[in-house]
């Protein structure tokens, strides 16, 4: 049950919230895991800050946190489909799916492919969102990271759409965020694509990648 913003989120800092508890003495290794990535997030935003003058605008410190708290969002969002082999969340979820997909094509793939399979599908979405919850958190190749997250939330409110208790919208909003961090490059504010980009030769392979990811 919530209780207050402030307090949920201290909660969830010392990996005493629900999801946590869930996950044993595991949650402790997701406690420290998450405190890293804020502390790297802030060591890489100040750098960014010191270092290019050109980034001290409230447009880039505006996308930065924007970045920085969707990433966090990722991160708990992830934490309840780690439980293995298969959380009871995440089972609910997928025959949800089957039921209330927008297509009959969409909840045919659920029901035949997704249920059978969750021991494979629930750790593969476990990766991908923890993915789409470190690249946003560090800035590091969000354009690429980004775009694969705007098509996994569109799955998301496509498989969900008739799901009487969810507002399709949420995804669709969610899905615009990323879209305009693709836009917008969201990791060359203060994230770690700005930092990659100035410290390699654009000839080299880690700056190719910079280029064309971040």
């Amino acid at each position: 049950m919530r209780t207050s913003p402030f307090y949920d989120t201290w909660l969830f800092i010392i990996g005493a919230t629900d999801d946590h508890q869930k996950l044993g003495a595991f949650k402790y290794f997701f406690v420290a895991l998450f405190l890293a990535l804020i502390i790297a997030s802030a060591w890489i935003a100040w750098t960014n800050w010191r270092e290019d003058p050109a980034q001290r605008t409230g447009r880039d410190v505006t996308t930065g946190i924007c970045r920085v708290l969707i990433g966090c969002m990722w991160f708990q969002g992830c934490l309840w489909k780690l439980p293995l082999p298969i959380s009871d969340g995440f089972r609910y979820w997928t025959g949800e799916m089957a039921q209330n997909a927008a297509f009959a094509f969409h909840r045919a793939l659920a029901a035949d492919v997704y249920l059978p399979y969750l021991t494979i599908i629930q750790p593969l979405v476990f990766l991908a969102e923890l993915a789409f919850a470190v690249s946003l958190m560090l800035g590091f190749a969000v354009r690429l990271v980004a775009f694969v997250a705007v098509l996994y939330t569109l799955h998301l409110w496509l498989g969900l759409y008739r799901e009487a208790s969810d507002w399709p919208w949420e995804f669709m909003f969610l899905a615009i965020a990323h879209a305009l961090f693709v836009a917008h490059a969201a990791g060359r504010s203060l994230g770690a694509d700005a930092l990659l980009r100035r410290r390699w030769s654009p000839n080299s392979l880690i700056g190719r990648f910079a280029a064309l990811a971040g």
